[in-house]
């Protein structure tokens, strides 16, 4: 799934979407198969369908990115005014049919999630405008502004297309969804949010990267945050990168971008993944400024930032720069960052306690 949040993208031919609660029900790995009569068990004994690898693979995926979408929201919703010039209007909820994952979960994105032709919404933004207009998760998309929502394949990209102006030049749209057997026109505020896509990278080394539009979290690096907040270190962080404009200045968006590319998709090529793919060091000045003003982001979106340190001490002792393919090799300056951190937390929470707006 693509992390998207129904914004248009100007580089991207794709729906922003960003799911912020795991809002997908219906993950176990078994279900029961109503009105199906056993064949070697007792008739008292319901049967049992096993799910498929495509669907576990499937599950497994889109609550990594429930998580990711959920811990991103607050972050996203809550500092406009420090994302510089990159804040856009959102609709404010994940939208998907069942070629959004590709040819291969197209059986199991309709057998564990209901996802047929049409766009299905998946998740709201909890606290959002399309939350407080009454969206929820399983509406189907019929029109926006009277313009009927595309079915099949290409359903995404031609909805951006349509969307796109509408979100630009409007403050609300008219929404009409299918609920059941209803038919529902609903309108919708639209939510102003950072316009970083967050993507999860389908990897198992412990990284991140932002090639200045989009920020990715690996599998590796999900698994090894043991908390929200932890997660949110990360994502803040890469977001700091993005509003201070380091992968442009450092020369590096299409390298990032290439490697963000890549581990996004269902397949990836992991064979390139093996060193630091290119990506340079970055310097104790530029890593110290993303850290800064990451504290301010996660303190603004409501995280605490006591334990930021600790993350980013263990993060390193457990991966250190001598892995290759891990965080610490391309941000080495672990003590000098830590010891900004430490200074950074102090001063926010003297201005959270005089009652200071949150800015660096």
């Amino acid at each position: 799934m693509n992390t998207t949040f129904l914004k248009l993208r100007p580089h991207y031919a794709a729906y922003a979407v960003l799911a912020v609660s795991a809002l997908l029900a219906g993950c176990a790995t078994k279900s029961i198969a109503p009105n199906v009569p056993a064949t070697s068990s007792p008739a008292t004994e319901p049967f049992i369908q096993i799910d498929t690898p495509e669907q576990v693979a499937l599950k497994a995926r889109i609550a990594l990115q429930d998580r990711l979408y959920r811990v991103a929201a607050p972050l996203l919703v809550n500092n406009t005014e420090l994302c510089r010039n990159n804040a856009r209007k959102l609709l404010g909820f994940t939208a998907k049919n069942k070629y959004s994952y590709g040819t291969e979960f197209l059986d199991a994105a309709e057998r564990s999630f209901g996802l047929g032709e049409r766009l299905r919404i998946l998740a709201v933004l909890s606290g959002g405008s399309a939350a407080q207009a009454g969206l929820k998760p399983g509406d189907i998309l019929l029109n926006v502004e009277d313009k009927a929502m595309p079915q099949g394949p290409n359903a995404e990209r031609v909805a951006a297309a349509l969307l796109g102006p509408m979100v630009n030049s409007r403050s609300t749209v008219r929404i009409t969804l299918q609920r059941g057997s209803e038919t529902i026109p609903i309108n919708v505020a639209l939510t102003p949010a950072c316009a970083y896509n967050i993507e999860l990278g389908n990897a198992d080394n412990v990284n991140a990267y932002s090639d200045g539009a989009r920020v990715m979290v690996t599998r590796g690096m999900m698994n090894f945050a043991r908390s929200d907040a932890e997660l949110a270190y990360v994502i803040a962080r890469e977001m700091a990168h993005a509003a201070l404009g380091h992968p442009g200045r450092l020369r590096m968006s299409a390298t990032l971008g290439g490697i963000i590319d890549n581990l996004i998709r269902i397949r990836p090529d992991l064979s390139v993944i093996g060193g630091t793919s290119g990506v340079k060091p970055f310097t104790q000045d530029v890593d110290a400024a993303a850290d800064t003003l990451s504290l301010y982001l996660l303190a603004r979106a409501g995280y605490e930032i006591d334990s930021a340190p600790r993350f980013w001490q263990r993060l390193a002792t457990q991966y250190p720069a001598t892995v290759l393919n891990g965080y610490t090799a391309i941000h080495p300056s672990t003590g000098y960052r830590l010891s900004v951190m430490e200074q950074i937390i102090t001063d926010v929470k003297a201005k959270k306690s005089s009652n200071q707006k949150l800015i660096p």
